[in-house]
């Protein structure tokens, strides 16, 4: 009788898993140092030439945009106000995502920045701006299974509550800027 070996990489999914989020964490800090330092080079190596992002939050405030362009601030900004710095203070990581959170308090501004990391390199960020956000992870609830819907109309429901998304992640610094903003849900 032949043995069947498994791969070691498969004995503890866990720890990969940890690991992933722990090296794609490194990336993004990375990528806040070169930007605060302004070191062009090291956020070319980081970013893909192709970065897709999203945006959400008032038009003025594109400040990454702007750093990451090159883009000149608008004159007003720079009247009032030194500029931008993303001095994050807090990181979460689920997989590919890394959730990075941040405020300027001169400004009165909470940012929360949502960075997809592939193969070491930073392909999507999705930015939030004086904006409440809350990252959910969808996923089927244990109770049933995709494969036990029915294709009656009544299924809609069936299959609504089916789904269990637990919130993961909710950012809290847009409560400290004083002013109300709207909230959003992220799934990942």
């Amino acid at each position: 009788m032949t043995s069947v070996q498994l791969p070691v990489e498969l004995a503890n999914p866990q720890e990969t898993l940890e690991e992933t989020d722990s090296g794609n964490q490194r990336v993004v800090r990375a990528l806040y140092e070169a930007l605060n330092s302004r070191d062009v080079e090291k956020v070319h190596s980081l970013l893909s030439p192709d970065l897709d992002w999203w945006f959400h939050g008032p038009p003025s405030h594109q400040f990454l945009m702007r750093l990451l362009t090159g883009a000149k601030p608008d004159d007003v900004d720079q009247t009032s106000f030194p500029p931008f710095r993303f001095d994050p203070q807090s990181f979460a990581s689920f997989g590919p995502t890394v959730i990075v959170e941040g405020c300027d308090y001169d400004r009165s501004i909470a940012w929360v920045h949502a960075w997809t990391v592939t193969d070491g390199i930073i392909t999507q960020v999705r930015e939030y701006l004086n904006t409440s956000l809350t990252v959910t992870r969808l996923g089927n609830s244990p109770k049933s299974s995709p494969s036990s819907y029915s294709s009656s109309s009544s299924s809609s429901t069936a299959e609504i509550a089916s789904y269990h998304c637990p919130s993961v992640w909710e950012s809290s610094l847009s409560d400290r800027v004083g002013k109300s903003v709207p909230g959003l849900v992220l799934a990942i």
